[in-house]
């Protein structure tokens, strides 16, 4: 950092940390012990439209990447836009398999990366549920390199009650995961990804 940052008050941007997302296999046993939360195997990554040549190349070798594992059947990856304009990549796994899901998020996320598509990168979201079935999403923020609980309020079939959370539940989870995931402190960060693909 120079000494005009400094005084212009500019802060080094934090190096995005991947292998945070190693952590999300344990962050989960913890989750379902102290809250009653269990994996959907359902993943998601989220980054800013990419365009024409670009983004066939990236579906194409997202997909090659991911169908390496014949064990997977179906379709790897499902690709789509939010009304955001945003594409999401979202991942299926068993719901036991939190690890392979981890390692598929990962490895999307480094494949865009190394593509020169870093600065795209938004987030990562797993998908969790408890046995009322309320949703819960940990996000993990690409350029912050931290995670957050994001759970919003369900209606009667399933959906999303519009622009309504459960703060308590996000408080709850937060306290839960200190040991577990490097939290975002900053409350203003914790932003919602209302129906997000695996949530």
């Amino acid at each position: 950092m120079g000494f005009l940052d400094v005084i212009l008050g500019r802060s080094k941007p934090v190096r995005p940390d991947l292998d945070q997302l190693f952590a999300l296999p344990s962050a989960a046993v913890t989750l379902r012990a102290g809250a009653g939360f269990v994996p959907t195997g359902l993943g998601s990554v989220c980054f800013a439209s990419v365009e024409g040549g670009a983004f066939d190349r990236i579906r194409r070798d997202v997909g090659e990447l991911l169908d390496a594992d014949t064990e997977r059947g179906g379709a790897p990856v499902e690709f789509s836009r939010d009304s955001y304009g945003y594409t999401w990549l979202l991942a299926r796994r068993p719901v036991d398999d939190t690890a392979a899901l981890v390692n598929d998020l990962h490895a999307v996320n480094t494949l865009l990366q190394e593509g020169g598509f870093g600065p795209q990168l938004l987030c990562s979201l797993m998908g969790f549920r408890d046995e009322g079935r309320r949703p819960l999403a940990l996000v993990y923020l690409y350029k912050r390199g931290t995670f957050y609980p994001f759970a919003p309020v369900a209606g009667g079939g399933g959906a999303d009650v519009a622009g309504k959370r459960d703060n308590e539940l996000e408080l709850q989870v937060r306290a839960l995961l200190a040991d577990d995931l490097r939290i975002e402190e900053d409350l203003g960060r914790w932003f919602p990804v209302w129906g997000a693909p695996g949530l």
